[in-house]
């Protein structure tokens, strides 16, 4: 436990007001584009403590908890931590959350937590996802963490990813006393998390150290298994397991569909990442090299995934990256921080730019592309201005490397190969809502692959939920 400074004991509410601001710490952008580590700068503890001292404790319910997913008591956490204890404030977050560490460097806490805090009216928020990723690292470098794990069962559960949603379904469920396996496509568990979000959002060492803890307390592995390909649901019901949790995500790229996609020099933004940011060791068999960029580097598309690929191309060497989207900054899908964090790199923008061909050049590789100016028009369906070509302002850019981030699609295979699993939407599976329940008795879902490409905390939340349906479902069919 850390001492507390005197000047912060029996603070009052309206002192705390005043209490000045630092925001987090970053690593120089000129040092941290030459590597992929992490380029947070962990809080001190008296850092921490003079934070979270700059909580008002709003009366329930505290805007914070009811923008928070997962609901974290928020509030107490901030107390614990201006008090110095880290501990017991790590215990709070993993109370509610199965991926706090996690959730606290890659939420968009300014669009939940910190978004929703009182403060913004007049001051800055609290940074209460810094806080939450501080006390959970702090809490297991010191002392370990241990999932607790309920008296068994004899009942087996089969999850199918090992995502977030995933992984949280099964830390609840080993907490229940059932005995679950995980079963993934890839090599390593993850998912998204290992093989999506780039280290220097999410070091990848914080995603194993919490497989560690599931391992631990005898959650089993199956790595190399494409369920739908190498085995159906039907299947591992046929082996001996009384339900299913499905955590799959939405590992499909969408498609460009213009000429000269299939040209060498142009990537799909999963395989690009994948192949750039993770160690060789736990690349898929085909996937086991670095991808060939040129000096000029184009990523087409506007969410957290297109910040991911401009910030690894510069990682990587390219001499210039730039950002073609269709619409203007205001409509962009993506997180405005990685926006920043791009900026300061070395990342350029380019709005109301529509690429219609990709060009080659004598080589065969990709050399130019083709692009058409937009402007804005009426709303569509999500509120958004439409973009809409202007006729007759085709120009070129030099590009000698593309990567597309448009966005992803389900993979049916599962809604395919599963029977009487309903689906929708490309694949989407259906679920209830509360519970995860599908239309297939014993079968659960949650996650990505139920709502389409959306946070990992949602992601986590959907596989919690359904850990206790499962359980309930296992205890009195």
């Amino acid at each position: 436990m850390q001492a507390v400074p005197s000047e912060f004991l029996a603070i009052d509410r309206k002192s705390r007001v005043h209490i000045p601001f630092e925001d987090v710490g970053l690593r120089d952008p000129e040092k941290r584009i030459c590597d992929f580590d992490d380029v947070v700068l962990p809080l001190s503890t008296e850092e921490a403590i003079l934070e979270a001292s700059r909580c008002i404790h709003c009366p329930d319910p505290a805007p914070c908890v009811e923008a928070c997913p997962t609901h974290n008591d928020i509030p107490s956490a901030m107390w614990l931590i201006e008090q110095g204890q880290f501990l017991e404030a790590a215990a709070l977050y993993r109370q509610t959350s199965s991926l706090p560490e996690i959730c606290g460097r890659v939420c968009p806490h300014e669009q939940l937590c910190q978004g929703s805090c009182v403060r913004n009216k007049h001051h800055e928020p609290v940074l209460t996802g810094a806080l939450e990723s501080f006390v959970t690292d702090y809490a297991r470098s010191l002392e370990g963490v241990t999932i607790q794990v309920g008296q068994s069962t004899g009942k087996k559960v089969a999850i199918v990813g090992a995502g977030p949603a995933g992984l949280a379904c099964a830390e609840q469920l080993v907490g229940r006393g059932h005995q679950v396996t995980i079963f993934e496509a890839k090599n390593t568990p993850g998912g998204l998390l290992l093989y999506g979000i780039p280290n220097f959002k999410l070091p990848k060492d914080i995603v194993l150290a919490r497989w560690k803890d599931l391992d631990k307390a005898g959650v089993e592995f199956v790595g190399d298994t494409y369920i739908g390909k190498d085995k159906t649901i039907d299947d591992l019901f046929e082996e001996g397991y009384e339900a299913a949790f499905v955590g799959v995500g939405t590992g499909i790229d969408a498609p460009m569909e213009v000429p000269g996609e299939d040209l060498p020099g142009v990537y799909l933004a999963t395989e690009f990442l994948i192949r750039g940011n993770v160690e060789m060791e736990y690349l898929p068999e085909g996937l086991r090299s670095r991808p060939t960029i040129g000096r000029k580097v184009a990523v087409i598309g506007g969410g957290d995934t297109a910040s991911d690929c401009l910030r690894t191309a510069l990682r990587m060497g390219a001499e210039e990256v730039f950002c073609l989207y269709r619409r203007t900054e205001v409509e962009m899908p993506g997180g405005k921080k990685d926006r920043q964090l791009a900026r300061e790199e070395g990342a350029k923008y380019q709005f109301l730019t529509q690429p219609v061909k990709f060009i080659p050049g004598d080589d065969g590789r990709l050399a130019q592309i083709e692009c058409i100016k937009m402007r804005l028009g009426e709303p569509d369906e999500k509120g958004r201005r439409r973009p809409v070509p202007i006729e007759d302002t085709n120009f070129f850019v030099e590009a000698d490397t593309a990567i597309l981030a448009l966005g992803y699609w389900p993979d049916p295979v599962i809604g395919e190969t599963t029977t009487n699993l309903d689906t929708h939407k490309w694949g989407l599976i259906v679920t209830d809502q509360v519970t995860g329940a599908t239309s297939r008795p014993g079968v659960y879902a949650g996650g990505d692959a139920v709502t389409g490409p959306d946070l990992v905390v949602t992601a986590m939340v959907a596989g919690r939920n359904a850990a206790a349906a499962i359980d309930d479902y296992l205890r009195n069919k």
